[in-house]
């Protein structure tokens, strides 16, 4: 009988049409020893684990060029691995690459690739080669070498599919896509690869797409090129003009389509040969969800089922942000389940830290099983350990030493770390709270994403001439209203602002960090959501221009054309009620008020006005000239006092404590609150909470460092 069908959708996994958690570990079937895969697989059972996640690493199955080897030595028999995991009833997610990375030579490449093939390594601007393991994806030389390498592997993989009876139920291309790039130089810019130069090439076809005459091009760049073909991007350098930052924003634009177009070459490769499973992909971390738009619209068009999922470490070395789960970590980790949620995801973190790549600082079990219970309170409902289980490194495959370890929680040896016992604990934890596998967020209110500041790092950082910049307001969301409401103990929810095919929810006030720029498409959906009777918060510009730099007052004009001016001294404001708040970012004064607009916020000291409400129709606006980095408990009694003015009546969830956070998750029958201390100090909170009809009265709660307890609603 085969296993039951596992099914997907934005709330989660059904197995067998059962909400189900996916929990996954990474099992490396060529570094455990086949004597103890067996073992090692029931002990993962054990700890509450249903899947397992492999690399199959072409640098171990073609040593040399054309000698493609499964099964001549019990680490590279990977059909007698995924039969043992069918005969144990575990799910296997198979990942062959290209690349796997894992901390192998060449990132799991064949050396014989990188070190005979150098025309197909990634180019930075000045035609420099990255290093010898960063390939140009699209390369046609590459292309060929990897489809071979595909041709092989994957019909191995196809008879092992659950549709064939086997456990495969998941196939992942390739691994943590462009982050060989950006890592180690820049986006590609390998000439051969992008076309430059030639009318046929990628890059002049696609700028003819985007602006059919090269006299548009050169209104648009400031620049004088004759031909698509004769244009080339921009240096590399900082951009200095609106014309440079367009120039830039277009050449990520670009690089961002080749991503999807290698990625569907890839998946077009493993259906020819037979892989008809769901297909699966993995963002190395957070803040490169966003570079993925392109690659899940064109997967969408060719009707491929496809999960983006990302990675959530919080320690992988002493250069880490953190060495342990840390608010900053907890608030990644909320952006990016939400990020995946709103591109039809269920969220699933691909590695989800079961150990580190070094050997200090150390990975403790309170600090894993805390990283779990944030990530499930955040609404993660799937993950895969990064690693479970290691071994020896065969062939000399390993770029650190002979041993992968990874402190896993099943040691290379096979021992059982401390560890295990925090993944044991969290299992069971999804055992006895199997309903919050279909549980969703129960929100005060929603924060607005706008998904071109978090993808804008590298051309649109800060213009005090030109504007507020998308990476100013991308820290803003982040470090600002997010954090400020997180440690108010309110509970955001987000939704898409430039992109989404659903009008903006009006049931909620809307909060959003804009710069002076934001796409038509947001813009009208903005005052498509104020007409319907949308409550929206808008700091602290209104923009005046569009995702490409291009005048666009669509917004502005409907609230009558606002005027406001930048202001670089720090100053504190009063809003409302809420007196002596630290504007600890750039800010903005209104030189001209809209029409029956009521100032609710002043500077301080200059007495300007720097905040209005405006209605329009059954609809508000609320508009605050003031961006800041939270670090002061008046930022938080602002959000509180915002939201209340636009209708919020009484939060969710409370809690007395700044330090100590909650998330409220609901399946309309049942609730529980999450409340997490991320800090290494012990806390107390008196907390409470409702939800429908069901109500948790004030209680006092006691946690100790990195300590989550989960409270039911009754």
């Amino acid at each position: 009988m085969n296993l039951p069908t596992v099914q997907w959708n934005e709330r989660g996994y059904t197995v067998g049409g059962k909400p189900t958690f996916l929990v996954s570990g990474e099992f490396h079937y060529f570094r455990v020893p086949k004597s103890d895969w067996e073992r090692r697989l029931k002990l993962f059972k054990e700890a509450g684990g249903n899947s397992i996640a492999t690399y199959i690493p072409w640098i171990l199955h073609e040593p040399t060029e054309g000698d493609i080897r499964f099964g001549d030595q019990p680490y590279r028999d990977l059909d007698g691995f995924l039969t043992l995991c069918r005969e144990l009833e575990i799910y296997v997610t198979a990942r062959p690459g290209p690349y796997q990375y894992s901390e192998m030579l060449f990132d799991g490449l064949p050396g014989w690739l990188c070190e005979n093939y150098p025309e197909i390594l990634a180019r930075n601007v000045k035609g420099e080669a990255f290093r010898k393991s960063s390939v140009s994806y699209l390369h046609p030389l590459f292309l060929k070498k990897a489809r071979t390498w595909f041709s092989k592997v994957a019909p191995v993989i196809a008879k092992h599919t659950v549709s064939r009876g086997g456990a495969v139920v998941f196939a992942q291309f390739d691994n943590e896509l462009m982050g060989i790039h950006e890592w180690f130089g820049s986006w590609d810019y390998h000439p051969e690869t992008m076309g430059f130069g030639r009318e046929d090439g990628r890059f002049p076809k696609f700028l003819a797409a985007r602006y059919e005459t090269p006299a548009k091009l050169n209104e648009a760049w400031g620049t004088s090129f004759e031909s698509f073909a004769a244009a080339v991007p921009f240096d590399g350098g900082k951009p200095q003009t609106v014309g440079d930052r367009r120039r830039a924003k277009d050449y990520q634009d670009f690089y961002f389509g080749t991503i999807a177009e290698y990625a569907s070459t890839l998946v077009s490769w493993l259906r020819e040969d037979g892989v008809d499973c769901d297909i699966v992909h993995n963002s190395a971390n957070p803040y490169m969800n966003s570079y993925f738009l392109d690659l899940v619209d064109r997967l969408k068009t060719e009707q491929i089922p496809f999960i983006l999922g990302s990675d959530h470490y919080y320690n992988l070395d002493q250069d880490w942000d953190q060495n342990n789960p840390t608010p900053k970590y907890a608030c990644k980790n909320f952006y990016s389940s939400e990020q995946l949620r709103l591109l039809g995801m269920p969220p699933t973190i691909y590695e989800l830290p079961g150990g580190s790549a070094s050997d200090w600082p150390p990975v403790t079990p309170e600090d894993l099983y805390c990283s779990y219970m944030m990530n499930v309170a955040y609404g993660m409902k799937g993950c895969n350990y990064y690693i479970f289980t290691g071994g020896p490194n065969p062939e000399n495959i390993g770029c650190f030493d002979d041993i992968y370890d990874f402190q896993a929680p099943i040691a290379a040896d096979g021992t059982i770390r401390p560890t295990y016992g925090a993944m044991k604990k969290f299992g069971q934890f999804l055992q006895d709270h199997s309903w919050l596998a279909a549980a969703d967020k129960v929100a005060d209110f929603n924060l607005g994403l706008v998904w071109e500041h978090s993808r804008s790092q590298h051309y649109f950082e800060s213009d005090a001439a030109l504007g507020y910049s998308n990476k100013e307001a991308w820290l803003f969301f982040r470090k600002g209203l997010m954090t400020s409401a997180l440690c108010a103990s309110l509970a955001p929810n987000m939704v898409e602002v430039d992109r989404g095919e659903e009008p903006l929810p009006t049931e909620k006030p809307l909060l959003v960090a804009c710069g002076v720029t934001l796409s038509a498409t947001g813009q009208q959906r903005l005052v498509d959501f104020i007409t319907s009777g949308g409550r929206l918060f808008i700091s602290p510009l209104i923009p005046v221009m569009d995702e490409n730099f291009q005048p666009c007052t669509i917004l502005s004009d409907f609230l009558g054309s606002p005027g406001m001016e930048r202001h670089e001294a720090a100053v504190r404001l009063n809003v409302g009620p809420i007196q002596n708040v630290h504007a600890n970012g750039p800010f903005y004064h209104a030189t001209t008020i809209p029409e029956g607009a009521e100032i609710f916020a002043q500077d301080e000291r200059r007495g300007d006005a720097v905040g209005w409400r405006l209605k329009r129709g059954s609809g508000e606006v609320l508009w605050l000239g003031s961006s800041w980095k939270h670090g002061k408990n008046t930022h938080s009694a602002l959000v509180t006092w915002l939201l209340g003015e636009m209708g919020m009546s009484e939060k969710v969830a409370s809690c007395d404590n700044p330090f100590v956070w909650t998330s409220l998750r609901s399946d309309g029958d049942r609730a529980s609150l999450f409340v997490m201390n991320l800090f290494s100090a012990p806390m107390k909170a008196r907390v409470s909470a409702h939800c429908h009809s069901r109500t948790l009265a004030p209680v006092e709660v006691e946690l100790a460092p990195m300590g989550v307890s989960v409270l039911e609603l009754s």
